[in-house]
């Protein structure tokens, strides 16, 4: 699931240095001069803040604004000083459910920082979100773990200071594919497959086949009332088969590959456990591991487990130049953090996803 990114900040202005007037305007995913602007910033701000994940290159940037997410209002704008472009904002309004929620990331480029500039686009964020009848503005942040990689502490601080709720907590974990130890994950697997007798396991690229789409859709209804969300207020979200079709338009536009594995219970033929793994349009190396549910009635038998193994081997057989697979999971979901850790998800830094009632 993505809330967003994260706040960037802090915005007020460092002592000795006077803040310019910040400026902020929205643009059109036609303006090519603007999104290089916005795409500048994004990569100058995630080499300094998130330097072990790939920021994307500007073609993939393009296609990111130019498909937004389906069922999405999404207003992206620049903040100038001085006529420079300095920082960047989005704001993501759900139209078919959490219609009262919108969720962004605000980004300031690291040699403008501690200038105002991060709180001339929350308050642009809030005013956009107010005049679509929101009532929460929800983000993230990154913070350090012990005996991990430092982050910076601004953005959280940012996010307090402005009055934000800490509302979840998450971890995001690495799995480096090149120190799989593939003995013990075919032990893994046969140790899944001795549990679940009755089932059979299918995967497949891209688009889901049309005798999976029901099972597919339900199960991504079920993800946010199933996983730990906090005190995050979010709606689950109502997935059918002509949504599911929808988002993966959206997906092939942005020219993403995906890679599932699924698990079938056979005397029903219905898909009952499920897992995506997601690269972009231009990366090798680095991918995301998506989505992995299994329905309430059909647990129990390692599924989720099993697809896993299944669908990391299916990767690496079309994705040969695969090193890295990052994936996010609530501190508290002690069930899918135990199965990562199986498979050698290795905790790298720690993130907060804010609510701000505005």
């Amino acid at each position: 699931m993505s809330l967003g990114r994260k706040f960037d900040g802090p915005g007020r202005a460092a002592p000795g240095i006077l803040a310019a007037m910040t400026v902020v305007t929205p643009y059109e995913p036609t303006d090519e001069a603007a999104v290089d602007e916005a795409h500048r910033i994004v990569a100058a701000a995630q080499a300094v803040d998130l330097p072990d994940i790939p920021a994307p290159d500007r073609a993939e940037f393009g296609l990111d604004v130019a498909h937004p997410p389906h069922g999405n209002q999404v207003v992206r704008a620049l903040a100038r000083q001085d006529g420079v472009a300095v920082g960047h904002v989005w704001i993501r309004m759900p139209q078919l459910d959490n219609t009262e929620n919108a969720s962004g990331e605000l980004v300031v480029d690291p040699a403008h920082r501690r200038r105002g500039v991060g709180r001339a686009l929350l308050a642009y964020a809030r005013r956009v979100a107010l005049d679509h009848g929101r009532r929460r503005l929800i983000s993230s942040t990154v913070g350090a773990l012990p005996g991990g990689p430092a982050r910076s502490t601004a953005g959280a601080a940012f996010a307090a200071a402005v009055g934000a709720q800490a509302a979840l907590a998450e971890v995001r974990r690495r799995q480096d594919v090149t120190a799989l130890d593939r003995a013990a994950l075919a032990a893994l697997e046969a140790e899944a497959r001795a549990r679940s007798s009755g089932y059979r396991t299918v995967t497949f690229h891209g688009a889901v086949p049309e005798e999976y789409v029901a099972d597919v859709a339900r199960l991504e209804s079920r993800l946010i009332g199933d996983a730990p969300m906090g005190d995050l207020i979010v709606e689950a979200e109502k997935v059918d088969g002509e949504r599911l079709r929808q988002i993966e338009r959206i997906r092939a536009a942005r020219r993403r590959r995906q890679y599932h594995a699924g698990a079938v219970h056979e005397p029903s033929g219905r898909l009952v456990a499920w897992t995506m793994i997601d690269l972009g349009p231009s990366e090798t190396w680095h991918a995301w591991q998506e989505i992995t549910i299994v329905d309430p009635d059909h647990r129990g038998h390692r599924l989720g487990l099993l697809v896993k193994v299944e669908n990391l081997r299916y990767v690496l057989a079309h994705e040969p130049a695969l090193r890295a697979i990052d994936t996010w999971n609530a501190a508290a979901n002690d069930h899918m953090v135990s199965i990562n850790a199986q498979l050698g998800y290795q905790p790298v830094d720690a993130w907060t996803d804010w609510q701000l009632t505005i």
